[in-house]
């Protein structure tokens, strides 16, 4: 099942419609690959002539991540940066509360420690998100080269650049 008609489903299970500014969300996000953030996902409608609302925009992605199709990583300061997960295997994430860098990473000594826990609780999980927060080298060094992580779009030769991140916060 593609992206767009599990967004359907989700959608039609909560009794809502897949309308035509929801599928252009929808499409726009599943080029990206990386994290974004909301405003940054506005101002690159914006730059492309597509009229999307705010309020519809928080929704949308509100409606993504309930139906996994996004995840949400909450920020420093009640911020959030976004992923879509569709198609994607797991993996978790160190963040850098100075300068915002997401660093993905994988561990199967971290995965098979929580499925033991869970066992000896006797706890069923459904899921899990991991999130290190902290300072990244270059920030942790104090050496002024601050890291950057703006979102990379998958190859499109008709797509314009990702949107870009906001920063200073």
């Amino acid at each position: 099942m593609d992206a767009a008609a599990r967004f359907s489903e989700f959608l039609a299970r909560n009794r809502l419609r897949l309308t035509q500014e929801r599928r252009t969300i929808l499409d726009e996000m599943l080029q990206i690959h990386g994290h974004f953030d909301a405003d940054s996902l506005l101002v690159h409608f914006r730059r492309k002539g597509r009229t999307v609302s705010r309020a519809t925009l928080y929704r949308t992605l509100a409606r993504l991540v309930e139906a996994g199709l996004v995840h949400k990583i909450e920020m420093a300061e009640g911020q959030a940066q976004y992923e879509v997960i569709f198609g994607r295997h797991h993996h978790d994430h160190m963040i850098c509360l100075e300068c915002g860098r997401i660093v993905e990473f994988e561990s199967r000594d971290i995965e098979r420690l929580q499925e033991e826990i869970c066992h000896r609780k006797g706890f069923r999980m459904t899921g899990h998100m991991h999130q290190i927060r902290g300072r990244c080298a270059p920030c942790a060094a104090g050496d002024g080269k601050r890291a950057t992580a703006a979102p990379k779009r998958r190859a499109s030769p008709n797509r314009a650049p990702a949107p870009a991140r906001r920063r200073g916060r």
